[in-house]
């Protein structure tokens, strides 16, 4: 359980372990919950495209998004197969993975450490004021054929 969702329901009254309960103070089947929460998207005037099922699918992708593996995110969806997760979570993990190699292209080349000067010890630093273009456009993977521009 979430930190914060302990935190809420630590403070609530219930009078029922059911943490959403109907107006009878019973627990909801699958189906009342679905109505109870159609009812209340179209009550916050939320476009139609809005489902109780996008809560699921949006679990699962903030997960994937905070570097989750599939079984922990199965662990809290409730997903049955790796599939299930992988149709929720494939954007997120490429974006993910694209940010992570965009790093290491940043911090490599050809995969090897970027060249400094001999006698220039410290870290590359980001900052633009240190940053020559020849170095940049030295550190960018360009295809094959294709030339820059200008000539550092």
């Amino acid at each position: 359980m979430h930190d914060d969702l302990a935190a809420l329901l630590a403070a609530a009254s219930r009078e029922h372990p059911t943490i959403v309960s109907t107006a009878y103070n019973k627990p909801f089947s699958v189906k009342g919950f679905g109505n109870m929460m159609r009812t209340g998207i179209r009550a916050a005037g939320l476009p139609h495209r809005c489902k109780p099922h996008g809560l699921r699918k949006a679990a699962a992708r903030r997960l994937a998004e905070a570097g989750c593996s599939a079984s922990e995110i199965m662990a809290i969806t409730g997903h049955k197969t790796l599939a299930e997760v992988e149709r929720y979570t494939r954007a997120a993990e490429q974006e993910r993975l694209a940010r992570q190699a965009m790093r290491k292209q940043a911090e490599y080349k050809s995969g090897k450490l970027a060249k400094r000067d001999s006698d220039d010890s410290s870290e590359v630093t980001n900052d633009p004021n240190n940053i020559e273009i020849s170095s940049v456009i030295s550190r960018v993977a360009l295809p094959t054929g294709i030339e820059p521009v200008f000539q550092p």
